[in-house]
């Protein structure tokens, strides 16, 4: 036995298979011979149970280990990859006939306690922590320091701050066992711009071009708003490449940078940058053939590729032709043969012969087999039931393989709302070649889709309160399953919204269900709604209720959408039904002609509209959206036999009602009195006398039941101008109109133009336009009195350019410039489409999946409103809840 105090340390390189004794004393061993293992020891406390260390090791007693071997080596591989400990070593302990026992001695690596950056604002903290894995109790080793410091002073480099250095000690935690302190140093130094950018050898491209094509690397210019000026070397490498790019597409096939120098000048902390290019000579486009095809001619694919002899050789735009890698569903020769089932099609453009400044080339295409979708599956969908996904695919098994149709699916996943559309990812599992058939797995990430509405404000003198929930993934065939609520039954792609919203002078309560496969089996969407609003008229001078003059509405809606598949599937037609009840209870405004009575409102809208708008539905990058609806009343003035123009001249009214009207009698035999008025059917429908006493009562007669047509028009463009740099077009037309102009044009269904757009309480089907720059419903045609009577014609033009900071599943936030201009008008008489009110402004996006869209607005009017001569000035807008 030998004496235990006597150790040998066994020190085993990872790579290595000898020992080296400690000290004087030593365990004798044989080199090489196998012992069985009898124990592992470890000799200093951790925080870690000692057999699950030995574990982790992969050692246990009784196996068999060759000392020195490979055992102990990947024992120490092991305990070193768990990135928990340092300075690994086994000493063997006592050798004991063929049994062996060692101790493992280890030191562990101390847990972060507490963050601390110096040099940088707090508020800036929060993201450096989170981005680095800084938690608490987080293993402290040089990884971690070094990887930090290399994060912090690359993210501010990228941002032009290309002297920053950081600093990183660990201080020993005194107060508690194995933690240490992290204190950041940060010193970003000053923002380094770029003073110039300067060519040398170009004659053919001025400077100013070549500047130009330079996207991400700019001269500093008081002027520059969108383009910050900063160096960052990736990008800077990758703009040398686009002068190249651009000399090309002249022309200049054999344009090169013979070399370039960046100079930092201390004194100024500037940057200057010199170019030197070498142009070359100027070709043309030869004979282009095209060799390998035989699914398409030459001439087909001659009309894509659209480059003619004799025309200047441009080198980016032949690659385009043939595959445009900045457009996905891009019309090129790639995605020709992809959208018709050739996935293993190859086209490359080859130069075949240059005869002084003109250019052969040969397009040779390999079409390979065709491709065919095998299996499709969807992963990642954790609420959202399968049928709600696969019903949207346009990737179907045993198809023929189709790019556009792959993009397509993207689109349509992404448009459902539940899913982050921009982690939408077709993997493609397995692609044989051979058998010609290509699996696709989509992965998908799951967002939150209902909504909440909880909000108060102050407005038209009284406190106003808002509870409004949105149920974008409701499932109704799951109401009875108590399992399913959790909280609520969700997943097959329903809508339900619950609103409500009151104060002192209003309620509102509405509830509305839509099915967007209504019968499961097409794409036809079922929608429907009822609400009741009850309304008090309230005194903006006083700020008092009068609960006695009331004005109750009731509204009731169904309607059908269905996708239609000519001239395309992305065309709907929409079409519904809805009916309103108005009653008035001395409830006189400036909108109304009448206060006291009743009006019904049945009315039948059909809607065609296109939308290809892109995958994310609150920052789409391209496509566009049209609509164009009518909604449309029955002619009643053709059925019920009234003379509208005699009720609108009181004195024509009196000279046809009280002459040889004495002998008259109604529908039941009954004697009319002269100066009644009675309809075609000889009904009593009310005296001369009340009319002339209440002219009002001649309006509610005529407005019993609304009778007009509302014609709308609405185009919304989006394209992708630079990067992630998208501008919004939009144009918008509404017009409200009468088939009987005696009776004239209804007080309700009209349009309310200027401010945020944000629909309010009320609800006799006027509608709310938004124009930013002034004041809410300012821009509305007024009566004498200077109360609003809401417009018959509108028109609306708008210029936005969007840019997103983030479009995370959690938030998505863009910010927004804008240029608008619009007007509304009494009537069509009066409409002057270039007599507008014009504004221009900036603005902010937030989007969360719980309380959906909010934003704020700052925008100037530059003319002046109705009524008053001076430009109207700066507003601001708050959004609410408006969708995108």
């Amino acid at each position: 036995m030998l004496n235990k105090s006597i150790k040998a340390v066994l020190t085993l390189l990872i790579l290595g298979s000898f020992s080296q004794i400690k000290a004087q004393d030593r365990v004798p061993f044989d080199q090489g011979k196998k012992y069985i293992l009898a124990d592992v020891v470890l000799t200093n406390k951790i925080s870690f149970n000692d057999q699950t260390v030995v574990t982790f090791a992969g050692l246990e007693r009784g196996q068999e280990i060759t000392v020195p071997g490979e055992q102990i080596s990947n024992a120490i591989k092991k305990l070193g990859k768990l990135g928990l400990f340092d300075e690994i070593s086994f000493y063997i302990n006592r050798i004991q006939n063929d049994s062996i026992y060692l101790d493992l001695e280890i030191n562990e690596l101390p847990k972060l306690g507490n963050v601390k950056f110096v040099g940088i604002k707090k508020n800036k903290t929060e993201a450096l922590i989170k981005d680095n894995g800084l938690t608490k109790s987080k293993v402290v080793n040089e990884n971690l320091i070094t990887t930090t410091k290399n994060y912090i002073e690359n993210k501010y480099k990228k941002d032009g701050y290309y002297n920053t250095k950081v600093n990183i000690n660990v201080v020993k935690d005194t107060s508690t066992v194995n933690q240490v302190n992290m204190v950041v140093n940060v010193d970003k130094g000053e923002k380094i711009k770029i003073a110039a950018i300067d060519f040398v050898g170009n004659e053919k491209l001025s400077d100013k071009t070549l500047r130009k094509a330079m996207k991400d690397t700019k001269e500093k210019s008081f002027f520059r708003i969108l383009k910050a000026s900063k160096f960052i070397k990736a990008k800077y490498k990758t703009d040398l490449e686009k002068v190249i790019a651009s000399y090309k597409e002249k022309g200049y096939r054999d344009a090169r940078i013979l070399s370039d120098s960046i100079t930092y000048n201390k004194d100024k902390n500037a940057l200057s940058i010199k170019i030197n290019v070498e142009e070359g000579n100027k070709y043309y486009f030869g004979n282009i053939k095209f060799l390998g095809n035989t699914v398409y001619s030459d001439q087909f694919l001659g009309r894509i590729l659209s480059v003619k002899k004799g025309e200047t050789y441009n080198g980016v735009l032949l690659e385009k032709r043939i595959a445009d890698k900045s457009k996905p569903d891009g019309e090129d020769i790639t995605n020709l043969y992809q959208n018709n089932g050739y996935l293993f099609s190859t086209i490359n453009a080859v130069e075949t012969k240059t005869v002084n400044d003109t250019i052969d080339f040969e397009i040779r295409v390999t079409e390979g087999p065709l491709a065919y979708f095998n299996k499709i599956t969807v992963v990642g969908n954790d609420k959202t039931n399968d049928r709600v996904i696969y019903r949207e695919l346009r990737t179907k098994p045993g198809e023929k393989y189709s790019k556009e149709l792959l993009v397509r699916t993207i689109r349509e996943i992404g448009q459902l709302g539940f899913f982050d559309p921009e982690a939408i990812n077709p993997d493609f599992k397995h692609v044989d070649a051979a058998a010609g058939t290509v699996d696709i797995e989509y992965q998908l990430v799951e967002k939150g889709s209902s909504q909440i509405e909880l909000q108060g404000g102050y407005g038209g003198g009284g406190f106003i309160g808002t509870l409004g929930l949105s149920f974008n993934n409701f499932s109704a065939r799951n109401m009875l399953n108590k399992d399913a609520y959790k909280p609520l039954p969700m997943g097959d792609g329903q809508k339900v919204s619950l609103r409500l919203q009151g104060s002192t002078y209003f309620q509102t309560y509405s509830v509305s269900f839509s099915e967007p496969w209504f019968g499961q089996k097409k794409p036809v969407q079922f929608s429907s709604s009822i609400s009741y609003s009850k309304q008090f008229l309230n005194n903006y001078i006083t700020q008092k209720v009068d609960k006695e003059k009331s004005f109750n509405i009731l509204t009731l809606s169904v309607g059908l959408a269905k996708r239609l598949t000519v001239p395309d599937d992305y065309f709907v037609l929409s079409q519904s039904v809805s009916y309103q009840h108005y009653d008035l209870n001395n409830y006189n405004t400036g909108l109304f002609t009448f206060g006291n009575g009743a009006s019904r409102n049945l009315a039948y809208t059909v809607g065609l509209s296109r939308s290809n708008k892109g995958v994310n539905p609150i920052f789409p990058t391209y496509g566009s959206e049209f609509s164009l609806s009518a909604k449309l009343t029955p002619p009643y003035s053709l059925l019920n036999g009234i003379d509208y123009a005699a009720l609108g001249d009181k004195e024509e009214y009196k000279l046809k009602n009280t002459v040889d009207r004495s002998n008259q009698v109604d529908a039941n035999g009954n004697t009319v009195n002269i100066g009644d008025y009675i309809d075609a059917a000889g009904n009593k429908v009310f005296t001369y006398q009340d009319a002339a006493a209440d002219p009002a009562k001649v309006d509610q007669k005529k407005f019993n039941w609304l009778e007009y047509y509302k014609i709308k028009f609405k185009a919304d463009w989006y394209t992708k101008v630079y990067g992630k740099l998208v501008l919004r077009t939009l144009t918008e037309f509404g017009f409200l109109g009468a088939y009987n102009q005696d009776r004239g044009v209804v007080p309700f269904e009209r349009f309310y133009v200027g401010g945020d757009g944000l629909a309010n309480y009320s609800m006799d089907g006027r509608e709310t336009i938004q124009l930013r720059g002034y004041p809410n419903n300012s821009l509305t045609p007024i009566n004498s009195a200077g109360e609003q009577i809401g417009a018959t014609v509108y028109n609306k033009f708008s210029l936005e350019m969007r840019y997103p900071i983030t479009l995370k599943a959690s938030a998505s936030i863009y910010a927004l410039a804008f240029l608008e201009a619009g007007s509304s008008y009494e009537n069509f008489k009066s409409y002057n489409p270039f007599a507008l009110n014009r504004s221009a402004g900036v603005g902010l996006r937030v989007f969360m999946p719980a309380f959906g869209l909010l934003g704020i607005d700052f925008a100037k009017g530059f003319d002046a409103l109705p009524g008053e001569t001076k430009p109207n000035g700066w507003e601001t807008h708050f959004i609410i809840g408006q969708q995108f």
